[in-house]
């Protein structure tokens, strides 16, 4: 378990709009405090922030949590959802994180840190979702170094909320704050254990409010230059009075280590995950069924509008959805949600999410520039998607068809297509001009064009004719695009298939040449070696015969001496004998 969560510098897109002069726009398809401890002056603000009541106070209340997961074992599976084994294998091959099927593996034992807070004296504790999910131990240890065993009542993984309990009474306990009235600027303080170091505080100011990032589009974060490190995550962030303003969550870094760069859950939207919670034992949110981008200046003007103008741009209402049966389009412009004006675009997912099932939302929506009023029935968030009946339409792709000027070929979706885009429209076969500029690519699902439905090549051309400007609503994502991956894989690993061929061939062509080389070498040195072998012999023989003539002479000349030797012998013998006898 990582006790604090790490955002990498990407942004994620639902949608795109684009223009012909224009460029690319990504889309995303109050609460109330509960709790009320004594008040107490906390801080005095006539010089340097001085956070010392504020920790002696609240500091109590805040508490070191560490979870134990046991080891298990999990599913394996594609991150691609069900994919033919083949598919799954070519996407393996280059170097995609884990396909294969549904086999197992073990995990082993989890640790890990993080923090909470006290919001009643009977135990009951806030942290994140994120540092208690999945536990099957948890340790709550408070300041006096008394622990206890936790209980998880609840938590929420989309706003990484969690609501914790501990068997104790008499507790220290935080007072909680209103969130909405946060400024940009004030001071704020951080409490919590980083890297295992409990009660440790870091103080900085706030950065800026409502922040959207990647993949938490519920939350509207609180970003603050607090010092904030893995163990800080479900601590909380005080405000100058000693009041919980928000719940720190996150932090970005290409370190792990904090770069002054943090953001906090806005307390308000704990609270109301906290009571939902409490009640209800889970979470439940309100959805319409739209996706919706923000409605840049750019696409203002393309519909004919101020540019000015503030809302979000719906792309699309899926099938049988409260948004789709209450009448609401694809091009309508969101600009007002219960008589309220839409200020920030994210604003509405979230007004939206938190609205109550069965409840009725008026949404101010202008709709060939005239403004109406939609009253959306609310329904619950239960992640279903909705499926078009097998054989409804033909799934013979058509051809594709230049765009004019706007530098695209495309061609409608088929049955198949439509379905698992949840959408109709155009599918982009290729892009070059002012399209690819603009930065719509091959894959991509024209939707509309101006606000208007296209489905056919021809609502496309007369869609564009004669305009200098226009506001082209594009779906990409989805399985097409898993589709589109695959098609690319495929065909490059037929490119390296035969790269490998080629290089086969190469081979097979150099090592027999090799092979040829290897023989003549072995044939010369054969014949230098009998060459020489013969030269060798002669010399040989040569020296033997040197060598036995000088033997022979020197043999001769020894005879020759023994014999004068003897002969010498013997004539004197001779004589002595005749001397003898006379």
């Amino acid at each position: 378990m990582i006790s604090s969560k790490f955002i990498k510098p990407a942004l994620v897109a639902a949608a795109i709009a684009t223009a012909l002069a224009g460029g690319v726009y990504t889309a995303y398809a109050k609460s109330t405090p509960v709790q009320d401890a004594p008040a107490a002056p906390i801080v005095n603000q006539s010089k340097l922030p001085d956070f010392t009541v504020l920790v002696d106070h609240y500091g109590k209340a805040v508490v070191n949590i560490s979870m134990v997961k046991k080891a298990h074992k999990e599913k394996v599976d594609s991150p691609f959802g069900n994919l033919p084994p083949d598919q799954a294998e070519i996407l393996k091959r280059f170097g995609f994180p884990i396909f294969g099927g549904n086999g197992e593996r073990t995990v082993p034992e989890e640790r890990g840190t993080g923090s909470g807070f006290i919001i009643s004296s009977d135990g009951l504790i806030l942290t994140n979702a994120h540092v208690v999910n999945g536990a099957d131990e948890i340790t709550v240890r408070l300041t006096d170094d008394r622990e206890f065993r936790g209980k998880v009542l609840g938590l929420d993984t989309q706003t990484d909320i969690a609501v914790v309990k501990i068997n104790a009474k008499d507790l220290p306990y935080v007072r909680l704050g209103n969130s909405d009235n946060v400024k940009v600027g004030e001071w704020v303080a951080a409490i919590g254990s980083p890297f295992g170091l409990t009660n440790s505080v870091t103080a900085g100011i706030v950065s800026a409010k409502s922040r959207n990032l990647p993949d938490e589009n519920l939350v509207p974060f609180i970003q603050t230059d607090v010092a904030i490190n893995p163990g800080n995550s479900g601590g909380p962030l005080f405000n100058m009075n000693g009041e919980v303003i928000g719940i720190n969550s996150q932090i970005f870094s290409t370190s792990g280590g904090s770069m002054g760069l943090s953001f906090a859950i806005p307390i308000n939207i704990a609270t109301q995950v906290k009571d939902q919670i409490l009640k209800n034992g889970k979470v439940t949110r309100g959805r319409i069924g739209v996706m919706i981008q923000s409605l840049t200046p750019e696409l203002a003007k393309g519909f004919g509008l101020p540019e000015d103008t503030k809302g979000a741009l719906v792309s699309r209402t899926d099938k049988d959805s409260p948004a789709a049966k209450a009448g609401l389009q694809s091009g309508d412009i969101i600009v007002g949600v219960d008589g309220t004006h839409v200020k920030n675009y994210s604003d509405i997912p979230r007004q939206i999410s938190f609205a109550k099932p069965g409840s009725t939302v008026k949404l101010t929506v202008i709709r060939n520039k005239k403004e109406i009023t939609v009253p959306v029935t609310v329904g619950v968030a239960d992640g279903k998607t909705n499926t078009l009946k097998a054989g409804e339409e033909s799934d013979t792709p058509k051809a594709e068809a230049k765009a004019g000027k706007l530098g695209v070929s495309v061609r409608p979706l088929t049955a198949k297509e439509a379905k698992k885009a949840g959408t109709s429209g155009l599918l982009v076969g290729n892009a070059t001009g002012a399209a690819a500029s603009a930065g719509i690519a091959s894959g991509d699902v024209i939707v509309a064009v101006n606000g208007q439905p296209v489905k056919t090549v021809s609502d496309l051309s007369k869609a564009i004719e004669g305009k200098k400007q226009i506001a082209i609503l594009v779906q990409r994502g989805g399985d097409q695009m898993i589709q589109e991956t695959i098609k690319a894989v495929k065909e490059a690993e037929a490119k390296a298939q035969q790269k490998i061929k080629d290089a086969s061939v190469r081979a097979q062509s150099i090592n027999s040449e090799a092979e040829k080389e290897a023989e003549n070498i072995i044939r010369k040195a054969e014949t230098a070696a009998g060459e020489q072998a013969a030269s060798d012999m002669k010399a040989a023989e040569e020296r033997a015969h040197s060598t036995e003539n000088t033997v022979v002479g020197q043999v001769e000349e020894e005879l020759a001496a023994l014999k004068k030797k003897a002969e010498s012998k013997h004539e004197q013998a001779i004589q002595a004998v005749m001397d003898s006898l006379f």
